[in-house]
């Protein structure tokens, strides 16, 4: 059994975040010419996680990461940001690494056989947080790696039962083949709230039927909230029988890298803090908060100010 531990201990007294996203943080090593490599912290959950904490939501990232330095840069990054280190363990394994060898379209590999990310144990979370936590976010590569999926799942199911709200963005990767269709089709059934792509759509399904792919994710929860987002083309957020379509408004984009973990972001925090809006209100500040995501290099979580200055530009999203 690894050394494995708080990144911070467990000594710190201040009340428990209301938001936790649990998952994996990584290291993206991104080619930048034919024998350079420059390493950069990420993680699809992670993300979302200092989206909401950039909101001023108290939030962590509760996940496993490696006791080097690589480890160490994931915790100094989550710290800065203002997430609530109590909830990030670290772990002897190695790290956990994504390869991206190419930017347009993206290709990647992972490597991490028996990582540091696989140790995660909730039973190691602060004692009594659940009852403060409010909403708690799944996806990513984590819902895909054995056995921290089941870990993770044994948490949304517990989290459920608590009465706090769940949120999923399966974030679909190569390593999500035929065997993450029960997966899908567990965590879909559990959450309030499901943000996947049109690109996501395609790959879970194996498909090239857009609709039909969807129409089968809804058919796990028809009583779910749907974010469907199609990049430049908008998002749409589905109800029921209602649905509502947005189109971003023109932006000099820098990136897109995190615009997604940016737009699920801001769709959790109008939910949490602005309940009373109107759904097609909920889907302005998330199409705002992954606009701004655009308007900076890398996965940088945008200010809350300028999300709410976007929100503010965005026209009114119309009936799908």
């Amino acid at each position: 059994m690894s050394d494995q531990r708080s990144a911070f201990g467990h000594d710190v007294a201040h009340a428990f975040p209301i938001f936790v996203a649990a998952g994996e943080a990584l290291t993206d090593m991104i080619r930048s010419g034919a024998d350079c490599w420059r390493s950069q912290p990420g993680g699809a959950t992670w993300n979302v996680a200092r989206v909401m904490a950039r909101l001023s939501v108290p939030s962590a990232f509760a996940g496993a990461v490696s006791d080097d330095l690589f480890g160490q840069a994931l915790v100094a990054v989550s710290a800065s940001a203002g997430l609530d280190c109590r909830f990030l363990q670290t772990t002897d394994r190695a790290p956990l690494f994504a390869f991206v060898h190419q930017l347009q379209p993206p290709a990647y590999f992972f490597v991490g056989d028996d990582s540091a990310d696989l140790h995660f144990d909730p039973a190691l979370l602060p004692e009594g947080w659940l009852a403060a936590a409010q909403w708690l976010h799944f996806g990513g590569i984590s819902l895909a790696r054995e056995p921290l999926a089941g870990r993770l799942i044994g948490l949304a199911r517990q989290a459920r039962h608590a009465g706090a709200r769940i949120s999923y963005d399966p974030n679909f990767r190569t390593l999500m083949c035929s065997g993450y269709d029960d997966t899908l089709r567990t965590m879909t059934a559990l959450a309030d709230v499901i943000k996947v792509s049109d690109d996501d759509l395609l790959g879970l399904f194996r498909t090239d039927d857009l609709s039909a792919a969807f129409a089968a994710l809804r058919s796990f929860n028809p009583g779910a909230l749907y974010l469907l987002t199609c990049g430049a083309k908008g998002a749409a957020l589905h109800r029921g029988e209602r649905a509502w379509h947005l189109t971003p408004p023109p932006l000099a984009v820098v990136d897109t890298v995190g615009a997604g973990d940016a737009s699920m972001g801001g769709l959790i925090y109008s939910l949490l803090r602005h309940s009373r809006r109107r759904d097609q209100d909920h889907l302005r500040y998330a199409v705002a908060a992954g606009s701004a995501a655009c308007l900076a290099a890398g996965a940088s979580p945008p200010a809350a100010q300028l999300v709410e200055r976007l929100y503010r530009a965005c026209p009114p999203a119309h009936p799908a």
